[in-house]
């Protein structure tokens, strides 16, 4: 038996590829290293049949593997290798077939001559089999001449689908510009509107350029030649710099003449084509006013305007205040004048002028109607968990029964891959609803934005969506507490608001100023409300208004002073806004879980209305919180003791306590799951510890996580309350979830590849391949919206240091979205014929194939062909859902909406 383990040293000089061993192509002094001596060192090794090498792990190698590791390559570093001697040599011969052939030779001849076949001879010969031969070294001299031109270039996943070549002839095309010299770097580009996490790239480079050097995304390159140039039709789908209108069309409404009554609303003359909101009743949107200024609002069309404008804007400045000052400075980044993102489809507009020329509309959309009604449904803790007991427990259960129907839903599939994929997503989401306590919505509860009814009352509201007569409970975020709840009485035949806003209208109510106001200071710009329909079996606790907030001013009571602190610094940009109002916003639902009085509450609330807007006017927040006395408050309601006997101050119920950050030590790689159990641990880093180079000290690299997320038991966090403990058991039952989800997970066996099946199928595979391939197309155009994004980004915030978190973040979701349209990146779905789902049900697709499918489907749909047709129609765990749902105070109609089953099948089981 012929052991390699002690021959490592005389290993070490095999002719190499480059990063295939210690030294450089070409380097070793071995005679095989070239094409036929490399190709009779692997026959002379084959010659022993008892061939085998031992790794540094002591696992044992046989075969080719053996062979490879034997000559110090990786077994694609030998496949490659081998390939690429083969063609030399396949060459060489062919070369001596032509000698021959000159010298008068035939056929047999030169088979002799050669000591090979004549059907060899032939086959050198053959014109088809010298273009395969071929095919590799044209691709690398493709790729070459790609370099040349551009410079680095994307060869990523991907790549081989736009030029038509199979991935291992692109991988052979890189090996050998890599043995020429050329750099094949990888790495991975942050996902410009997904924080942590990356795009990894593959990039191709000219010889001597150095791995940091891909980081310049904007230097990165692509191989096809589907991306314009020319700014032409391309851009017309994404953001057009703004059209100007003059400001002697406008007029400011001042809070004296009723602006105040209306703020932020901008009212436009009906019929003015530039002007036109098209098919909508009401749109958030940005009009740029004398090149330099810009107008920011709900807009609205009215029938009273004064004579010679076209457009009034409604504010709460005081007479005297110049008109530039009423409007806002557009920012210095010309392809983000307003700091908001333009809707992709519809934000902007063409019409034709008199003359019949095609002109851009004065009118840029953030929103628009029937786009509010699309928020997320859920009941957020900083609201429910201020409402009643009973309530809390009702709508925890509820979301409760819903996990736990999903879950026995993607337990009875009958494709593992497909059981798999939810099963992960289900077990996260868990994990996630255990953070973050949302609980599930109420009856017929929506997001709806608000506009102004001078005339209605104060105890009614119009919402067409709504039934008239019935009550409405209204929300908005941040929620401070109950006294900040309007319940009002739908009127839908109110006159005046049935002209303003109309009667067909999607998602909007409409309100007067005074109920804007107990909605903590809302006003008509884009502010939105929670509606919830409050009855006999929907009951939401409210309370008067809380007299300390009666004519309370932040701008007026905390106006910029000399040497304040600042809430948003000039010189690094940094906002605190978003952390203090976390801070604030704890205390207040501490406050109000532990039975705080008005007069507390009113303290914490008016702090926290200084604070929101402290960034924006340069409020003194620091002086409010002593006048205030949020510290006094912050012992009383969050003071405690850990156990350790150290005191704190801070987040101090389970409500609050939940989301906050907690250091952890760095770890990597993918969570590790505990058969058993379904719980999951981390590896920590292997850099986990670090010397500063300050100190000199010894420290250990951490990352954040959140309390809720690092606890076994939810009741860690809790002080016992009643409602922390309604909170503590739902959280404790998702995370039981997450667990069984991950145990059924890593049990489930895969549907094993049947090659049978494959040649039974084969139409299909080949259909279902085709498809995957089309979508699989787009990756490397993402990719280089990822680059071009973020390569904008840099820029944008080099140009000016002084942008916001939020302004960063709106900026990088518009700019992808601009290079998603430049490069053409754009998702193709799969469409999977009952035939396919028939071929894929039979094994004939591999399983790694059927995860990259499943990635382009629509996930609905293909949990409906794997759920079981003899399913029973109400499971134990869908009843249960029926029962919450009922308690809840969801109709038999409703109910059967939701699960997707008949009125009498409810009616059955209640």
């Amino acid at each position: 038996m012929s052991e390699i383990e002690n021959d490592k040293d005389s290993l070490m000089h095999y002719g190499m590829p480059k990063r295939s061993g210690r030294y450089p192509w070409g380097s070793g002094k071995e005679p095989y290293q070239h094409s036929g001596d490399f190709l009779s060192r692997i026959e002379e090794l084959k010659r022993d049949k008892n061939l085998s090498f031992i790794d540094e792990n002591g696992k044992k190698w046989t075969g080719e593997t053996a062979i490879a590791k034997t000559m110090g390559l990786s077994s694609s570093e030998y496949r490659i290798q081998k390939a690429l001697a083969k063609g030399e040599r396949r060459a060489a011969d062919i070369s001596e077939v032509k000698r021959l052939q000159d010298k008068g030779c035939n056929n047999s001849e030169i088979a002799r001559k050669m000591g090979i076949n004549e059907s060899s001879v032939r086959s050198l010969l053959d014109e088809d089999s010298k273009a395969r031969m071929l095919q590799s070294q044209k691709t690398a001299d493709f790729l070459k001449n790609q370099v040349e031109k551009k410079g680095m270039i994307d060869v990523g996943a991907g790549v081989e689908r736009e030029l038509n070549i199979s991935r291992r002839k692109l991988d052979d095309a890189l090996y050998i510009l890599e043995r020429d010299g050329y750099e094949v770097h990888g790495g991975r580009v942050p996902q410009v509107t997904n924080p942590g996490k990356n795009t990894t790239i593959k990039v191709l480079c000219p010889p001597g350029t150095e791995h940091k050097e891909i980081y310049n995304f904007d230097k990165i390159n692509y191989v096809t030649d589907h991306i314009s140039h020319d700014g032409g039709t391309t851009f017309e789908k994404g953001f057009v710099y703004p059209k100007s209108m003059d400001s002697k069309r406008l007029q400011i409404r001042y809070a004296e003449d009723g602006g105040i009554l209306k703020d932020g609303v901008i009212e436009l003359r009906r019929g003015v084509p530039d002007l036109s909101l098209g098919e909508s009743h009401y749109s958030q949107v940005r009009i740029l006013v004398d090149d330099k200024k810009y107008l920011k609002g709900m807009a609205i069309y009215s029938d009273d305007m004064p004579d010679g404008v076209d457009v009034v804007f409604n504010t709460n400045k005081k007479k005297g205040t110049p008109k530039e000052n009423v409007l806002k400075d557009i920012s210095s980044d010309p392809d983000n004048p307003f700091g908001s993102l333009i809707k992709e489809h519809g934000g902007q507009s063409y019409y034709y002028d008199k003359n019949g020329k095609k002109q851009l509309s004065l009118i840029n959309k953030r929103a628009d109607e029937g786009d509010w009604s699309d928020w997320q449904d859920k009941l957020p803790s900083q609201f429910l968990a201020k409402q009643n007991l009973d309530l809390i427990k009702k709508q925890l259960n509820l979301a409760i029964a819903d996990k736990q129907t999903e879950f026995d839903e993607i337990c009875s599939l009958t494709n593992p891959t497909v059981k798999k994929r939810l099963l992960q997503s289900f077990s996260d989401d868990c994990d996630s609803s255990a953070v973050h306590l949302k609980a599930a919505a109420l009856p017929r509860q929506k997001h709806q934005v608000i506009l102004p009814i001078k005339t209605m009352k104060d105890t009614e509201v119009y919402a067409p969506n709504y039934r008239d007569g019935e009550k409405v409970a209204l929300i908005r975020y941040p929620h401070g507490g109950l006294f900040e709840i309007p319940i009002l009485t739908v009127n839908n035949k109110h006159p005046d608001a049935r002209n303003i806003l109309g009667t067909d209208v999607k998602d909007v109510v409409g309100i007067n100023s005074k109920v804007a106001e107990r909605l903590s200071g809302a006003d008509f710009d884009g502010d939105t409300v929670m509606v919830i329909p409050t009855n006999h079996k929907t009951k939401i606790s409210s309370a008067p208004p809380l007299k300390g907030l009666e004519g309370f001013d932040p701008k007026g009571e905390y106006p910029y002073s000399e040497g304040m602190k600042l809430m948003k610094n000039p010189k690094t940009g940094t906002d605190n806004t978003q952390q203090e109002m976390g801070k604030i916003s704890n205390l207040i639902t501490d406050m109000t879980i532990k039975g705080a009085s008005q007069d507390e509450l009113a303290r914490a609330v008016r702090h926290s209305m200084v604070v929101i807007d402290a960034g924006k006017h340069k409020l003194d927040y620091k002086r409010s919180e002593l006048e205030n006395g949020i510290k006094a408050l912050k012992r009383t309601y969050q003071g405690h003791y850990d156990e350790n006997g150290r005191y704190h101050e801070g987040a101090s119920t389970l409500i609050s306590r939940a989301k906050s950050e907690v250091s952890v030590a760095k770890r990597q790689g993918s969570p590790i799951i505990d058969k058993n159990t379904g719980e999951v641990s981390y590896k920590t880093a292997d850099d986990l510890y670090y010397v500063d180079k300050k100190t000199g000290k010894t420290k250990m690299r951490t990352q954040q996580s959140t309390k809720m997320a690092e606890v076994k038991d939810a009741r860690q966090l809790s002080t016992g309350h009643p409602k922390e403990e309604a909170y503590a058991t739902y959280a404790n039952k998702m995370k039981a979830l997450a667990n069984e989800a991950r145990k059924e997970m890593v049990t489930t066996k895969e549907i094993p590849y049947q090659p049978s099946s494959s040649l039974t199928y084969k139409k299909e595979v080949s259909s279902l391949k085709a498809k995957l391939n089309v979508s699989l197309m787009n990756a490397p155009r993402e990719r280089h919206a990822q680059a071009i994004a973020n390569a904008a980004i840099n820029a944008k915030i080099k140009y000016n240091p002084d942008m916001t978190k939020k302004e960063i973040k709106k900026a990088k979701q518009q700019e992808l979205t601009k290079a998603r349209n430049l490069v053409g990146a754009s998702r193709n779905a799969i469409d999977i014929t009952d035939k396919e789902w028939e071929a894929i049900q039979s094994g004939a697709v591999s399983k790694t194939t059927l995860a990259k499918i499943l990635d382009y489907t629509d996930i609905d749909v293909i949990r409906e062909r794997t759920t079981p047709k003899d399913k029973p129609v109400v499971t134990p765990a869908k009843a249960n859902r029926i029962a919450a749902m009922r308690a809840s105070g969801y109709t038999i109609a409703q109910i059967a909406d939701a699960l997707g089953i008949s009125r009498s099948t409810v009616s059955n089981h209640l």
